[in-house]
């Protein structure tokens, strides 16, 4: 059973390495509880027995990219918020073409990602 805390739990999954670590860190220092992973398939298994606010999901990943990820997370959990992280803005357009027309273009953020640029999405997806 998933159980919500008070603290904003997120979830990170991004194959890379220094982008997963870097915004623990950072997010972790801004009073969020954070959880981190390079590999979609561990994320997934951990969210099915955790609860999550908001996910931040890489797009291009090995086993599962971010188009799947999220689709199966959704249908695990409705409520969750998600934001995109994204080298491409092709990527958005992508997203809308397989149906996906209840994300507007807020929920993607375009790599390199600025703090600030984080923390003003994240505020937007906590209202």
């Amino acid at each position: 059973m998933k159980i919500k805390k008070n603290k904003i739990k997120i979830l990170i999954v991004d194959d890379e390495d220094d982008i997963t670590l870097s915004f623990k860190r950072i997010l972790e220092i801004h009073g969020f509880e954070v959880d981190a992973f390079n590999d979609s398939k561990l994320a997934l298994s951990k969210f099915k027995v955790n609860y999550y606010d908001i996910a931040l999901l890489d797009i291009k990943m090995p086993y599962i990219d971010g188009f799947d990820l999220y689709k199966q997370i959704k249908e695990m959990d409705d409520n969750i918020k998600i934001c995109f992280l994204t080298a491409s803005e092709a990527y958005y357009q992508k997203f809308r073409e397989k149906d996906y027309h209840e994300l507007s273009r807020d929920l993607f953020i375009q790599k390199p990602i600025e703090l600030e640029e984080l923390l003003k999405r994240l505020a937007y997806l906590m209202k």
